[in-house]
């Protein structure tokens, strides 16, 4: 349920409220940024809503239908927004994740980073850690690639996301990165996003190969229920009887998400389609549904990449997109960087 509590409430009146509600056995997480001090309560306790009500500085008490409460609009009316370092996700401007899915060599990472840096991202995406459906195909370069990731993200000032895929990466992942990325096969790995929820760095959190909206907004909020309230939704594809890409991309998610839950939702059109040359439509698309960001794979030679080669861009290609979306987002009332681009020919 969601407590909300009177205008020009006091401090000890908020806090009496929070300390009777954990006697009884309740979480409470307190919403920042309301115009009013509201509290979202969950947990396995009995609570008599009719008697918090007539409590001091207590407006009103509303029962949330949803089975996610924390991710609920009805806890949180207005949109999330948090920083990462000077990116500010979630607001006005759309942001744009970049780099290639999995670390190979420092000279790959650097050219790569560089590249989407003049283009216009604000994070450079790339895997350290590849959960790859065979044994035998390759599994990443682990804290090596982590070191090559955080390098190139310095020196070209932007802020790193990569992928954990287990708790015992927690740690070492850290020490490097800036966004935690919990990859499609991980969304209801229960342990790992508890964990999540106890650090304070923010939590991509992609939409499972099968999963509904619903079990989407539940795996997000065990993250929130320990107390990480930055996460974002990242829609990249759900399997479907269609065969001509490699996932169906669910645009219509993107509105719908935004109707019931406050979290950020960016989308991922490289892995929603599998196939470079869709790849820039279906991003076109999903900013003009409305969503926050972009995560795109971009490699300086995708023809001998050792990952997902078919759907990672020419650097010359995932410029001329970048300067398509800032014809887009203008038009539905966002803005996506437009600091001066080195241009380059879009051949290719």
């Amino acid at each position: 349920m969601v407590v909300v509590m009177k205008e020009r409430v006091s401090t000890e009146q908020v806090e009496r409220v929070i300390a009777h509600l954990v006697e009884l056995g309740m979480d409470v997480h307190r919403s920042t940024g309301a115009a009013r001090v509201v509290l979202g309560v969950v947990g396995s306790g009995k609570v008599d809503p009719r008697l918090i009500e007539l409590m001091e500085g207590v407006h009103e008490v509303l029962r949330i239908t949803e089975p996610y409460k924390l991710a609920s609009r009805t806890f949180k009316p207005e949109d999330t927004v948090f920083q990462v370092g000077d990116v500010r996700v979630g607001g006005d401007e759309v942001i744009v994740i970049a780099g290639p899915c999995s670390a190979e060599n420092e000279a790959q990472v650097d050219t790569t980073t560089a590249a989407v840096k003049r283009a216009g991202a604000k994070m450079l995406r790339g895997g350290a850690f590849k959960p790859r459906s065979s044994p035998y195909s390759f599994q990443g370069l682990g804290e090596e690639g982590l070191r090559l990731l955080h390098a190139a993200a310095n020196t070209h000032d932007l802020r790193l996301v990569t992928e954990v895929m287990d708790i015992s990466q927690i740690e070492v992942i850290d020490r490097y990165a800036d966004v935690f990325q919990v990859g499609a096969r991980n969304m209801q790995n229960f342990t790992l996003l508890r964990e999540l929820g106890r650090t304070r760095k923010p939590v991509l959190l992609k939409r499972g190969i099968s999963a509904t909206v619903e079990e989407w907004l539940l795996s997000a909020e065990y993250v929130l229920a320990g107390g990480n309230t930055q996460v974002v939704l990242c829609e990249r594809g759900i399997r479907t009887f269609e065969t001509a890409t490699r996932n169906t991309l669910d645009i219509s998610a993107i509105p719908i998400v935004k109707q019931l839950s406050h979290l950020p939702v960016f989308v991922d059109p490289s892995h929603g389609t599998g196939r470079r040359d869709k790849v820039a439509p279906m991003a076109r698309a999903a900013v003009a549904a409305g969503a926050d960001g972009l995560l795109i794979e971009v490699h300086c030679d995708p023809d001998h990449a050792m990952s997902d080669g078919a759907q990672s861009l020419y650097p010359a290609q995932f410029d001329r997109l970048m300067a398509e979306l800032r014809i887009i987002a203008p038009a539905i009332g966002r803005s996506i960087c437009l600091e001066p681009i080195a241009r380059r020919g879009w051949a290719r």
